[in-house]
């Protein structure tokens, strides 16, 4: 059983499938030309207007599958994929009656209003600049803006249109939150793969005798695979071929130990645990990056740990996140991770070695304490700094602003920047809801916090302090 959100998911799986399939079995490059045909058989459409096209498109998703191209950027357009969506910009519908007034004419400064005939208001594309002036004054409400999909989901204003009609993404200020991933519904957007790095990592480890490949797993797993118990999740892991599975909430209680510490050094503090928040600041705010903790993420510090204490190990986080590919580039996250997969990217792996996990036996998770856990949902990690200041007797008026969702987190950077926000620290999650609503993660309904916090209530550590005291 399978369950996926919409189609455009479902086919994205199963082009990773196919790699992986592939990749296992050692017929990479040679053998992805005939992916498409695989999964696109036969002559009969099945998408698009022909088998040719759909065929193309799956060309260029396997490309970016394989983590293959001369593009770095984490979100990419396919750009043979996005043609079905209309012109987006301001328009005039069939509202429009013709109106004596020409409110819409006279408020435009550019003169890109005319009317025909039957008097009815015409909109020159090559003149408007998107004011959206005459959409405010029309008494009949009949010029509207349609923007596309992808450009709704994108907070930060990041996809543009081109020339040729297809959506176009700003490197400078996209933060590879993948909002628009999800939201295109043709799959135009896609976000870049390095599941054939990580199956190459376990072949070339031989069965962890050469060298361990440890998988350090989010705490939203607790929300993903549904229709397995979290303990057949971890077997699966294993019968993949990873030496042993760590809980990344365990990063997070070494996290909110040391972040919590330099809060009270420091009067103020945003957090740095969420990749896409971080980026966010470097490319809009960069006055407030003095302010951003200096402590590595969870998934940072685990690696950190991990490889001081086995220096030949290769870790591999796999989350809900896109942006945390992203942050697999920086300079002081590379020594210590080594590859990034989503739990989409799981499942497809899983599937690629037939692996049920239904039928596996329940395997052990426990590293980390509730704290650590509930960082998988907004105000967790608000949660967490205040008990490691409990825990550890520092006195500091913990004021904090949660923000879920960029545009929270703009508003109350933006306060913060001009004095205006009564708050010493912010803690910043791009997604709505915090990470339990990645973009990457299996299905994306409305996630209960609740279950979140049911998870964390299982751990067998129920401090912080006794969490990061088995690592000493």
């Amino acid at each position: 059983m399978r369950k996926f959100d919409t189609k455009v998911q479902y086919l994205k799986y199963k082009v990773l499938r196919e790699v992986a399939r592939e990749a296992w079995a050692g017929r990479l490059p040679e053998s992805a030309i005939d992916i498409p045909k695989t999964i696109v058989p036969g002559k009969v459409p099945t998408m698009r207007c022909c088998v040719y096209k759909e065929r193309a498109i799956l060309t260029e998703r396997v490309k970016i599958a394989m983590g293959y191209g001369d593009n770095p950027s984490i979100i990419q357009v396919i750009d043979i994929a996005c043609d079905e969506c209309p012109a987006a910009g301001y328009e005039v519908t069939d509202s429009c009656r013709g109106c004596l007034a020409h409110r819409c004419e006279d408020v435009c400064k550019r003169g890109a209003i005319s009317f025909d005939h039957n008097h009815v208001a015409h909109i020159d594309k090559t003149k408007c600049v998107e004011c959206g002036m005459c959409s405010k004054v029309c008494p009949y409400s009949a010029i509207v803006n349609r923007k596309r999909p992808c450009q709704i989901a994108c907070k930060v204003k990041a996809i543009t249109i081109n020339e040729d009609n297809a959506a176009a993404i700003d490197d400078s200020k996209c933060i590879s939150c993948g909002a628009c991933v999800y939201q295109c519904p043709f799959g135009a957007i896609t976000d870049k793969s390095y599941i054939t790095n990580v199956i190459d990592m376990i072949k070339k480890s031989e069965d962890n005798k050469k060298f361990k490949v440890y998988a350090i797993v989010a705490p939203s797993i607790s929300s993903q695979f549904s229709y397995a118990k979290l303990g057949q999740v971890i077997s699966g892991l294993k019968a993949l071929g990873f030496y042993t599975v760590v809980e990344t909430a365990l990063g997070a209680d070494m996290v909110a130990y040391s972040e919590s510490k330099e809060l009270a050094g420091k009067g103020f503090l945003t957090s740095s645990c969420c990749p896409a928040f971080v980026n966010y600041i470097e490319k809009n705010l960069p006055e407030m990056l003095p302010y951003v903790s200096h402590n590595l993420s969870p998934m940072g510090a685990l690696g950190k740990y991990i490889k001081e204490h086995e220096a030949d190990a290769k870790v591999v986080f796999i989350g809900p996140c896109t942006a945390k590919k992203l942050e697999l580039q920086k300079e002081t996250v590379k020594p210590y991770i080594d590859s990034v997969i989503t739990f989409e990217e799981l499942q497809a792996l899983f599937d690629s070695k037939d692996i049920d996990i239904t039928a596996l036996p329940l395997d052990v998770l426990d590293n980390a304490s509730y704290y650590g856990r509930i960082f998988a949902r907004s105000g967790g990690l608000t949660d967490a700094a205040r008990e490691a200041m409990k825990e550890q007797n520092i006195d500091f008026d913990f004021k904090p602003a949660v923000c879920s969702g960029i545009e929270e987190c703009r508003v109350a950077l933006l306060k913060k920047s001009k004095n205006l926000l009564d708050a010493n620290f912010i803690e910043g999650m791009a997604c709505i809801g915090g990470c339990i609503n990645g973009a990457g993660c299996l299905t994306h309904g409305e996630k209960n916090k609740d279950e979140v916090d049911k998870y964390g209530m299982e751990a067998y550590e129920k401090t912080i302090t006794d969490a990061i005291s088995v690592l000493k």
